[in-house]
């Protein structure tokens, strides 16, 4: 086990690289996840005001196309 820790002369600077690589790491998950959440909430928004998804089915409809709204 003191092998696989004894890193020698430059253990700070390892230790360091790992640490800032996982603040980065950490740093991007925690970003998209608070950008999916906005997202989210930017698509309700949407739907609530009538603007629905190209994807979405309309409304009161089982499976027919929406008519194109120009």
């Amino acid at each position: 086990m003191n092998a696989i820790l004894d890193l020698g002369e430059h253990a700070g600077f390892i230790w360091m690289a790992y640490g800032v690589s996982a603040l980065v790491l950490a740093g991007l998950i925690g970003w998209i996840r608070i950008d999916a959440r906005n997202q989210m909430q930017l698509l309700a928004d949407l739907e609530d005001k009538g603007i629905r998804r190209r994807s979405a089915p309309a409304r009161g409809s089982q499976g027919e196309k929406p008519s194109k709204q120009t």
